[in-house]
């Protein structure tokens, strides 16, 4: 009942995941990533313990097919998980355990992979894939916003969404981008909103952080009044 999207930016380097849910939280558990290394995806009867594994194993060296097939091999219980990863070079690889329940699909693409269970069309990855790939000049998380939202379009998974996520991460340890919507009704509209809130004030984020004198100062919007 998940479906997600990793992509990578080769003009920026940057990396990062989207994923939405009929479920609570699903970006607390389900999406991962490291500057420089790689972004990675676990889900259904989902393991968060598998995404840092994946890239522990990306960062000492291994490709994303040999960290999916780490991680596969490294859990008891792979039968029911899914998997995908990106490393820093785009490579990427997906891996989906025979109890993971139907309709379930990946795709792969250009510096990007996106797997989706309990689907309502096995074909559905594909289409968030040609999404992402459309528009290469545009901003990463422009590229996987779009791609979700595709995704969504091509069928979605077969219960209401409730929850998305959107993670993006450039050259600091702390993620450029890491915005996470609830129990909303229409959560990947919700997510689009904030991102495009976001959008202006991330990389003034990371100058507090690194550079604070050069920083901008925040200024609070007024109230909302009535």
């Amino acid at each position: 009942m998940t479906f997600s999207l990793l992509g990578r930016c080769p003009r920026t380097g940057q990396l990062g995941a989207i994923v939405t849910t009929s479920a609570i939280g699903v970006g607390a558990r389900c999406q991962f990533a490291r500057a420089g290394i790689g972004a990675v995806l676990t889900q259904h009867r989902t393991d968060p313990r598998l995404g840092p594994m994946m890239l522990d194993m990306m960062q000492a060296g291994l490709s994303a097919t040999d960290a999916v097939k780490g991680a596969a091999i490294g859990t008891p219980h792979a039968h029911w998980r899914q998997l995908a990863a990106i490393d820093a070079a785009g490579r990427t690889a997906a891996f989906t355990g025979t109890s993971v329940r139907p309709a379930h699909g990946e795709a792969h693409g250009t510096d990007c992979v996106a797997i989706g269970n309990i689907i309502r069309d096995p074909a559905m990855p594909a289409a968030m894939v040609q999404a992402f790939e459309a528009d290469p000049i545009l901003p990463l998380a422009d590229r996987l916003v779009a791609a979700i939202q595709a995704g969504e379009r091509a069928g979605g998974e077969t219960a209401a969404i409730a929850s998305a996520a959107l993670l993006v991460v450039d050259t600091e340890r702390f993620p450029l981008v890491d915005l996470r919507v609830d129990a909303h009704d229409h959560p990947l509209d919700e997510l689009e909103r904030i991102w495009r809130l976001y959008a202006p004030t991330a990389a003034d984020y990371v100058r507090r952080a690194v550079n604070p004198d050069n920083a901008e100062t925040y200024v609070a919007p007024p109230p909302k009044t009535g």
